[in-house]
């Protein structure tokens, strides 16, 4: 009896070990390779939709104390923050292994003021001047080349987990009929092209000069009218510039999709953008 209940209790301790040795092998691979990421709002349409699931290329830029995974799990009580693993490796803005962002990347960073991951595409790399004048981006001066490309349609209704609704060049319009936005492709000045969304003259589409800082970056969102992003300092509730330590990734592809509340959802699944790559 004793060797039996000796062997239970050694079989109790083998998978205690096992789960914590797989979440360290898990956090190890979060922490240094890649970390998963899935779109919660429509500020990257039509390159990102909401509902896609994509893994977050970490080896890109190197590492920071951003690069510690952050673990919130409101249902149980956990809110682990990147800042609470590896704080003492922030404020230097310098990364273990660091390379430089390509202007046009897609980037997972987190926000300078609250901790939050954001992607978005990087349009200002340091030194730049950047400017948004009646709704087209100029860089150093140079306005980017801007080339129609008909309409992006969506229906307005409710999308996601956070049931958010569309914002329509041809609004107001009800609920279940189209939404349109301008769609354009817009090119900058090495070439680097991409589809950007708008949907008319809006606050954010006329700006000052933003000169980037040394060791910052300057964001956008490609849904132009429905981004919080760098055009808004962050006093205002906006993103600002970011500091290089505050990077986390590069997105370089989707993996899944889902156009309803739950990956669970089958019958929602985008087929045709798994494994997609984003450009």
């Amino acid at each position: 009896m004793a060797e039996k209940a000796k062997k239970k209790g050694n079989a109790i301790v083998e998978t205690i070990k096992t789960i914590v040795y797989a979440l360290l092998i898990a956090g190890v691979f979060r922490t240094l390779f890649f970390q998963p990421f899935w779109i919660p709002s429509g500020s990257m349409k039509e390159t990102l939709l909401i509902g896609d699931f994509l893994f977050v290329n970490k080896m890109a830029y190197g590492y920071s104390y951003a690069s510690c995974p952050s673990v919130m799990l409101p249902g149980v009580g956990i809110n682990i923050d990147a800042e609470d693993i590896c704080g003492m490796l922030k404020g230097d803005n310098t990364r273990l292994f660091g390379s430089q962002p390509e202007r046009g990347d897609v980037v997972v960073f987190r926000h300078p003021v609250s901790g939050r991951d954001f992607i978005k595409r990087l349009v200002g790399l340091p030194g730049d001047r950047i400017q948004v004048t009646a709704g087209v981006l100029s860089i150093n001066g140079e306005p980017v080349k801007l080339q129609p490309d008909g309409v992006f349609s969506e229906t307005y209704a409710p999308q996601g987990p956070q049931r958010s609704r569309p914002r329509c060049a041809n609004g107001p319009v009800g609920e279940g009929a189209v939404c349109e936005k301008i769609r354009e492709i817009e090119t900058f000045p090495d070439g680097n092209s991409h589809t950007i969304l708008n949907i008319g003259n809006q606050g954010m589409d006329n700006t000052g000069v933003y000169t980037v800082p040394e060791g910052h970056f300057f964001f956008m969102g490609d849904n132009r009218d429905n981004s919080s992003d760098s055009r808004l300092p962050q006093s205002a509730g906006g993103v600002g510039f970011v500091p290089f330590e505050n990077l986390i990734g590069r997105a370089d592809r989707i993996m899944f999709s889902s156009a309803g509340r739950s990956m669970l959802f089958f019958w929602t699944w985008r087929g045709d953008r798994f494994f997609k790559a984003v450009e």
